[in-house]
């Protein structure tokens, strides 16, 4: 059964936006929970679990 690429798509171009949102959030904030590198790679290599990941745990609470 061929990919469809109608399905596939939007959910690739998602994921993209948030990672690029999870990405300028955790650079542009001073301090996070844990090593600002550490996150960016999480961000990064776990694709949509990163960022959420990063919202939820990595990202300080003032």
């Amino acid at each position: 059964m061929p990919i469809s690429w109608e399905v596939i798509a939007p959910l690739v171009v998602l994921q993209l936006i948030l990672m690029a949102f999870a990405l300028t959030s955790c650079i542009k904030e001073e301090e996070t929970n844990g090593p600002k590198w550490l996150w960016i790679i999480i961000i990064v290599a776990l694709n949509l679990v990163g960022p959420v990941l990063y919202f939820i745990i990595g990202k300080k609470k003032y």
